[in-house]
């Protein structure tokens, strides 16, 4: 293999007229030329048909040009920070607020940053404590009462409308803090925090075929891929002590930082304080049969056993059929794979596997979204050898990811859960991603109930899509497990961007309705610079337990209430969170 690697001069010239340059900050913009000198990306690039979509034009493949007015998505798209606008568009941001069954109890300005937002709920010393963090900040809120929220721990940038206080630079990072899990920990009578640290998706690299030097620092990262394991001596990270700290790297686990392979650990890891732990990751670089034009990995997932948590201990390793270039029968897989060669898809997966039980407890079942390879279900009543069971794949949805969060609230009452990829692209430049409500009552064979509906404005509203309002618009994700309370009976709560959050009725999993919204203005730019206002409201965590709703926005955070959850409560609930039952 030749150290630098180059398409002919013809193609290369012809994509380089597309535009002059690749988006530096992620995988956005448009194609720029070929440049591939790492031999594992060169593999996938000369195994795969090169087939990206061409980019929709507006007002002719998409926009408002269905029946009556109505809007049509693109049939596919690439990843792009520059979606353009379409015919039909409102004209600025939308200073309207939009309500159903819900009500605000309290704005908290600046304490998020525009882009994303992990959150994580604890009782310590008589208080509940809100953890609100990305890689580049963390704010810790004393939420014993929710109308009156107390900020007793920042740090890093506060946004405001000049951007960051702080800068930022994702290329030299030695301690990138990713997803948190926070659990009661019965040996060790205290609470234990599991923090992720995988390879920065922003600000890293661009497209991989392009940037040579970005994907060379993605593989001589500076900062760990692995996880830490913290005693929480107190409610803020100036008070943990860390105990452990494991790379994910399966092929040199004893590798230092900088010469580590795979993905690290994405999202936050599953563990609920008992013995199994479960992750996303890559366990080497061979995981790289993915189209997604900045990310090199596939990542599957990995079973560790906490039963120290000072000394995890790595039990054994979980993927599908198309993630490992180096297994003839894996390439073969993904090949046939409609996706395959689109430079767009996001393959493998970013959050680790749902459990409804976990493995301790005599779960036997878990759920996973691995974006285009679909959605997954796997045996894991024997965590040394978990097997995949079965699988359901739908049509492509590209841009955006597919099969990214599995919601498994609804699980034991039903036999159906919830699973959705999201937007990555603006202006609804990119298909609908829709929620699948999956029978998994048999889990060889999880089929498609329903879709949930899809949120249509108000009556009083200057628009009748919500793609005109700017921004995203689509589902994110439900909050995931380790919400206070679990979850509820018949609701789920999602965060739908630029329509703000979404309430469903899944009484009837096969028959999702709307029950109840909020969907804030947009904020101005004397509060966050207008560039940010596409993201809108992109996270959401609920306290079930107290009836509170956490929506987190481009400006800050809402306390918002619902009476399809019940009136709701301040101080500390009589069960403790997280729960202590191990």
């Amino acid at each position: 293999m030749p150290e630098f690697y180059h398409l002919p001069l013809s193609f290369t010239l012809a994509v380089s007229l597309l535009a002059p340059m690749a988006h530096a900050a992620g995988g956005g913009g448009e194609p720029g030329v070929i440049d591939i000198r790492d031999p594992i990306v060169q593999r996938w690039f000369e195994a795969t048909p090169h087939n990206p979509p061409a980019p929709p034009e507006p007002g002719r493949d998409y926009g408002m040009i269905g029946e009556a007015g109505a809007f049509v998505a693109p049939k596919a798209s690439p990843l792009s920070s520059f979606a353009p606008n379409f015919p039909g568009q409102l004209e600025g941001w939308d200073q309207n607020s939009y309500a159903k069954n819900v009500d605000v109890l309290a704005f908290y300005p600046a304490v998020t940053s525009p882009w994303h937002a992990w959150a994580n709920a604890v009782d310590m010393d008589g208080k509940r404590y809100l953890y609100t963090h990305d890689r580049d900040y963390m704010r810790v809120l004393d939420i014993t009462d929710p109308a009156n929220a107390v900020e007793v721990y920042s740090d890093g940038g506060v946004w405001g409308p000049k951007g960051s206080s702080e800068e930022f630079d994702s290329k030299n990072v030695t301690d990138y803090f990713g997803g948190l899990t926070v659990v009661w920990h019965e040996g060790l009578q205290k609470h234990v925090a599991v923090a992720s640290y995988e390879i920065g998706r922003f600000g890293v690299m661009g497209r991989k075929s392009e940037d040579a030097e970005g994907v060379a620092l993605v593989r001589n990262y500076t900062s760990l891929k692995g996880f830490r394991v913290f005693e929480m001596n107190g409610p803020t990270p100036e008070d943990w002590t860390m105990i452990a700290e494991r790379t994910t790297d399966r092929v040199n686990p004893d590798a230092p930082i900088g010469e580590q392979q795979g993905s690290g650990s994405l999202d936050a890891p599953a563990w609920t304080g008992g013995r199994y732990m479960v992750l996303s990751a890559a366990p080497k670089d061979s995981f790289a049969l993915t189209e997604y034009p900045d990310y090199v990995h596939s990542p599957g997932y990995q079973i560790w056993d906490m039963s120290d948590p000072a000394n995890p201990e790595f039990v054994s390793q979980l993927s599908v059929p198309g993630q490992d270039i180096d297994s003839p029968e894996d390439l073969a897989a993904y090949l046939e794979n409609p996706r395959a060669g689109n430079r767009t898809s996001w393959m493998g997966s970013r959050n680790p596997l749902a459990l409804p039980v976990p493995i301790e407890d005599g779960g036997t079942i878990g759920f996973g979204g691995m974006g285009g390879l679909g959605f997954w279900t796997f045996d894991v009543s024997d965590p040394a050898n978990p097997t995949p069971q079965g699988d359901l794949q739908v049509a492509p949805s590209f841009a955006g990811t597919e099969f990214d969060n599995v919601d498994v609230s609804q699980y034991a009452r039903t036999g159906h859960v919830f699973s959705n990829g999201y937007p990555m692209n603006s202006n609804c430049y990119e298909p609908y991603k829709d929620i699948f409500s999956i029978d998994v009552s048999d889990p060889a064979n999880p089929t498609v109930a329903a879709t949930f509906p899809r949120p249509t404005p108000p009556p009083e509203a200057d628009f009748t899509d919500y793609c005109q309002r700017g921004g995203s618009f689509g589902p994110k994700r439900s909050g995931g497990i380790d919400q206070p309370g679990g979850g509820r009976d018949g609701v789920v709560i999602y965060a739908f961007y630029n329509a703000g959050i979404q309430i469903f009725d899944v009484e009837d999993p096969a028959k999702p309705e709307i029950s109840g919204y909020y969907v804030p203005a947009f904020p101005t730019p004397d509060e966050v610079p207008d560039w940010t206002f596409d993201n809108a409201v992109f996270a959401v965590f609920v306290e079930y337990d107290r009836n509170i709703i956490w929506a987190f926005a481009v400006n800050g955070v809402y306390a918002l209430t619902s009476p399809l959850l019940g009136e709701p409560l301040t101080g500390l609930p009589k069960t403790p969170w997280p729960p202590r039952k191990h």
